[in-house]
Parts: structure tokens; sequence; C-alpha cells
């Protein structure tokens, strides 16, 4: 299975309070910090409620 290498790109400045506990959740929290998460609908859900301000890259294990 693969994982999911997530980049905060933009800054959090300005959004909803479900957006900053998406990023909380994910690891993130400042632009340019990085984290692997597994694969998995509960982080591919945060993912999509964030995904104006990070990037995903697919990471084989």
């Amino acid at each position: 299975m693969a994982d999911l290498k997530i980049t905060q790109t933009r800054s959090l400045i300005g959004g909803k309070e479900k957006q900053a506990a998406a990023l909380q959740t994910l690891g993130l929290g400042r632009i340019g910090k990085s984290t692997v998460r597994e694969d998995r609908p509960e982080v591919r859900g945060q993912i999509t409620i964030v995904s104006h301000l990070v990037s995903v890259e697919e990471v084989v294990k």
C-alpha cells in the first residue's frame, strides 16, 4: 500500500475552523511543513477539506 506525502503550500489565514482542524489533524501548521500519512479514506477526506492549501504526492514503500 502506498503512503501520501502531504506538504502545506499556502497559509491558513482567513480559513475556517474546519480547515484549521483538518490541518492540525494532518500534522501541518506552517508553510513548507510535510508529513507522510497512510493512504486511508479518513486522510483523503481531510485532504479534500484543505486541498487548496496543500500538495499531495504518492510515496511507494
